[in-house]
């Protein structure tokens, strides 16, 4: 049977045959990737390494891989958002799964280990600033996965906070890699992370506008889940790197730098201290 070939209005390759938005090569990738939203956090990852080989820059996305303790890593920026988020999952699984000469979607997949480092809020009183957070799972506010196959596992959070504020859609929930999740130690609390949209009235702050959901992260933090499950976070990224991951094949976590605490309105004054910790924690665990 003839395969499938994908057309070039598809998937872009670049005249360089590096995929379109990342600018990345199948060799410029290692199997364990590090992201992280802000394009300056790069170098605040890679000047940990024992050697760097690659390094890119295209739009937000900046790359670099090379060596540390004698393993291959990659660490690369995605700016913010699950849209980017979308293009970047997308075309780091086209670089392992598709043969860009040909176009075509290998036989034998590569499943890559993709890990998150972040900075998030608390939604609950007692999680204070200054700690680290796993998300065991994402739950999404936004709608990304309306446009993808359905999920595999019960949806029943996104169920209860489409009830709790009368959504019209219900949000989307996947889980972190239970392979990745076992290395974490407990440096790490674990929690569920709430993705959302934004960053003003979708995390339920009001500068100008009045966000339309009053009293939105209380209603949701107060949400009784099964057992004594609760909603601990929130960001900007961490559901659809967990629903593209489940759908795609890949291992994902998310770690997150808890730098605010929005029931008592404070913000790490350590902030960055708190994200070098993260940075360094991740890598002691995963790099080994």
């Amino acid at each position: 049977m003839e395969k499938h070939r994908i057309p070039a209005s598809e998937l872009i390759i670049n005249s360089d045959g590096s995929i379109y938005h990342l600018h990345l090569k199948p060799e410029d990738l290692a199997s364990l990737v590090f992201t992280v939203g802000d394009p300056d956090r790069v170098e605040q990852v890679s000047r940990y390494f024992d050697k760097i080989d690659v390094k890119i820059h295209k739009r937000e996305f900046i790359t670099h891989t090379g060596w540390l303790n004698g393993r291959r890593l990659t660490v690369m920026s995605t700016g913010m958002g699950t849209d980017n988020i979308e293009i970047l999952m997308t075309e780091l699984d086209a670089l392992v799964n598709v043969d860009l000469q040909t176009r075509e979607e290998k036989d034998e997949k590569t499943s890559l280990q993709i890990i998150r480092l972040g900075t998030s809020g608390s939604m609950q009183a007692d999680i204070p600033v200054g700690i680290l957070l796993a998300s065991e799972i994402g739950v999404g506010l936004d709608t990304l996965m309306q446009y993808y196959p359905e999920l595999p596992e019960s949806q029943y959070i996104g169920a209860a906070i489409q009830k709790e504020l009368g959504l019209g859609f219900q949000p989307y929930q996947a889980s972190a890699s239970s392979k990745l999740l076992d290395k974490v130690d407990q440096r790490f609390m674990k929690g569920i992370t709430l993705t959302c949209p934004g960053f003003y009235a979708p995390q339920g702050r009001e500068v100008r506008l009045r966000p339309r959901f009053n009293q939105m992260v209380e209603r949701i933090a107060a949400i009784n889940l099964e057992g004594r499950k609760r909603i601990t976070n929130f960001e900007m990224e961490t559901a659809g790197y967990y629903g593209l991951g489940k759908l795609l094949g890949h291992e994902m976590l998310s770690l997150n730098a808890i730098i605010a605490n929005r029931p008592k309105k404070e913000f790490d004054d350590n902030a960055a201290k708190t994200v070098d910790q993260l940075i360094q924690t991740a890598l002691e665990l995963f790099v080994s």
